[in-house]
């Protein structure tokens, strides 16, 4: 039986929306989200980092909303122009931050090591990660995903102690499925997610594998949402693009069965 505890949607806002914008959308999910009040579901959204104040005063009317970051430093403080810790996020509020997407992986080249410190840091400061893996299109054509997926996890998240792990959330993003149109159909989705719980099983314990947060994050819409939730290991979503509209990013976040 599924964990109720464990549904989550997040949406991943990316580079996109300057302040007003940002703020008209947060609104409207705000407005729409308040015909749902009986909805027993927690909801992160993760705009980019200039907004983050903003939008934590914004939804603080609503418990179910937590503001996040889409990355942060693997250092505590100093010289590195550009960064921003994870202390900061705190700072202005921060709930979540998402830690090791695939953009970041392929563009910025993050080792295993910076992810994991990055995830100690963000734990540290009371901040629930979003550790993310998944494998390309070659590697799910070759037919090595579970190695890829496994190694993800092993070299980086799997470093934590037991008590640190329960505040993770994991989410599976399948990379030649983000941006693409492309969705995992709902079997690759459940093998995978199962995959996951089962090595969260095997390093930890049933029960902390049975509370682990795991979400699908390739190109899940309000289309296809309700026949991905459905699935007894996949907990919610990690939303890119639909994330954007707010009526899309409703409708699945009401697709949580």
């Amino acid at each position: 039986m599924r964990n109720l505890d464990r549904k989550l949607v997040a949406g991943n806002w990316k580079m996109n929306l300057l302040r007003q914008d940002a703020q008209g959308l947060m609104a409207e999910i705000i407005g729409m989200l308040a015909d749902e009040e009986s909805r027993d579901v927690r909801v992160a959204i993760i705009p980019p980092l200039v907004h983050i104040g903003a939008l934590v005063q914004q939804a603080a009317s609503d418990k179910r909303i937590g503001i996040g970051a889409q990355n942060c430093s693997d250092k505590v403080s100093g010289a590195f122009t550009g960064e921003v810790s994870a202390s900061m996020i705190n700072s202005v509020g921060g709930k979540y931050v998402i830690i090791g997407h695939s953009e970041r992986r392929t563009y910025y080249h993050e080792s295993d090591e910076q992810l994991l410190n990055k995830t100690k840091l963000v734990l540290a400061e009371k901040i629930k990660p979003i550790f993310c893996c998944g494998e390309s299109l070659t590697d799910r054509n070759s037919g090595n995903y579970f190695e890829i997926v496994q190694q993800q996890l092993t070299n980086s998240l799997f470093e934590l102690a037991i008590e640190d792990i329960k505040n993770c959330v994991i989410a599976y993003e399948p990379v030649w499925a983000i941006g693409t149109g492309l969705t995992a159909s709902p079997d690759q989705a459940q093998e995978m997610h199962a995959f996951i719980r089962k090595l969260v099983a095997e390093k930890y314990e049933d029960a902390i594998a049975d509370q682990t947060t795991i979400l699908y994050g390739g190109s899940c819409n309000e289309k296809n949402a309700k026949e991905l939730f459905a699935l007894p290991d996949v907990d919610g979503g990690l939303i890119g693009g639909a994330a954007l509209k707010s009526r899309s990013f409703v409708d699945i976040i009401k697709a949580l069965p």
